[in-house]
């Protein structure tokens, strides 16, 4: 489904939010994190900070995926790039968001 501007879609349990579809990962990262009880809600905080980390990399397009697991989640953020980018330089900013303990705090408040 399309909404403002996003694809928010299910594709069996793993969720899947993303601008342009099909849903494109030039580079990702991924993460675990406890349970959730809106994945929705978590992929697009997500999203959103991704976005802020990549908002200079021109063509960026943030994708995020959220999987159940036996634990928790696991969350691949990233998405699709311009032909020309810094791979390694995008996934360590990436990472740092995804590690950023304050921040998933923040999103799991938020999905809760």
């Amino acid at each position: 489904m399309r909404r403002n501007g996003w694809h928010t879609v299910w594709q069996g349990d793993t969720l899947v939010h993303a601008r342009r579809w099909p849903a494109r990962f030039d580079l990702a990262v991924e993460a675990r994190l406890p349970a959730v009880a809106r994945p929705e809600r978590l992929a697009r905080q997500v999203r959103q900070d991704v976005w802020r980390a990549l908002r200079d990399l021109r063509g960026f397009a943030p994708c995020i995926e959220v999987a159940p697991q036996e634990e928790g989640v696991r969350l691949r953020a990233g998405g699709e790039a311009p032909a020309r980018f810094d791979k390694a330089t995008a996934e360590t900013r990436i990472r740092a968001v995804l590690e950023n303990g304050a921040t998933r705090a923040r999103w799991l408040r938020c999905a809760s």
